[in-house]
């Protein structure tokens, strides 16, 4: 029978896959740390860095959002509130406008990029949104941070 002449059985195709052994389930139950994605860890690194902050300066932080993209946008020469290593920006501190609250944007690839390990993403997370807040409130980073 020649190649291009088999007839497939798509009925046996739907139920298997291609090598026969099963559909692939998840490698760890969802339970587990192990099984959140790489942004889902740093979400939490995130938000871990801004309970303290957010606990001492609760009043003065209501009307400030803080989100995390994975990578900046082109960005505008000149352009204020922007915490940088070399050209790469790590975040970036949008002002309130009339349709929207005050931002924090912390971009996680060139966190992470800058990162060594677990525990160095952590503190670079925490240094970097303290530098954010201090920017926001006109503050110096020492004051945001002690405590």
């Amino acid at each position: 029978m020649a190649r291009g002449s088999r007839r497939q059985d798509s009925s046996r195709r739907r139920s298997r896959d291609r090598h026969g052994r099963g559909l692939r389930g998840p490698l760890y139950p969802a339970t587990l740390p192990a099984a959140r994605s790489r942004a889902e860890r740093f979400d939490a690194l995130v938000i871990e860095a801004l309970e303290p902050i957010e606990a001492r300066w609760r009043t003065e932080l209501t009307q400030l959002d803080v989100a995390v993209d994975d990578v900046p946008d082109v960005q505008v020469e000149g352009e204020d509130g922007v915490v940088e290593d070399g050209n790469v920006p790590l975040a970036r501190l949008l002002p309130a406008g009339s349709d929207q609250r005050a931002r924090i944007v912390l971009y996680r690839r060139p966190l992470e990029a800058r990162a060594k390990d677990g525990a160095d993403l952590a503190d670079l997370v925490h240094d970097v949104l303290v530098e954010q807040v201090a920017n926001y409130l006109g503050l110096d980073p020492d004051v945001i941070d002690e405590g």
